[in-house]
């Protein structure tokens, strides 16, 4: 089986694996009802969307009321790090984005500048 172990703060968190691995475990478990797929899976953007860009990360913070250290935490980095990001003077690497658009609820956020 392959599956990936994600940590957090040296404990296991989520265990990720492959669709068909994940439906023959369910199976196997009998489980024979699911939720419907559209439920559970963010869509990305559509092409007449328009995102938001990193330009405007703190004001959609502060619009959702999550403080700096919060966010940061949930996604991993250190508060001061984030503020970078905030100001324009980091560019966070694609990870870190997706966790922003996640923990944010903007859907297919990405920014390639």
């Amino acid at each position: 089986m392959d599956i990936q172990i994600i940590a957090r703060d040296g404990e296991p968190e989520y265990a990720v694996l492959p669709w068909a691995q994940y439906q023959a475990l369910l199976k196997a478990a009998g489980v024979t009802e699911q939720p419907p797929r559209e439920a559970t899976v963010r869509h990305a953007a559509t092409a007449d969307q328009v995102l938001p860009g990193l330009d405007q990360l703190r004001s959609l913070r502060e619009g959702k009321g999550i403080a700096i250290e919060a966010l940061a935490r949930t996604v991993g980095i250190s508060p001061s790090y984030l503020a970078l990001i905030e100001s324009g003077e980091r560019q966070p690497d694609a990870a870190i984005r997706r966790s922003l658009a996640w923990e944010l609820t903007v859907p297919g956020w990405r920014d390639e500048s």
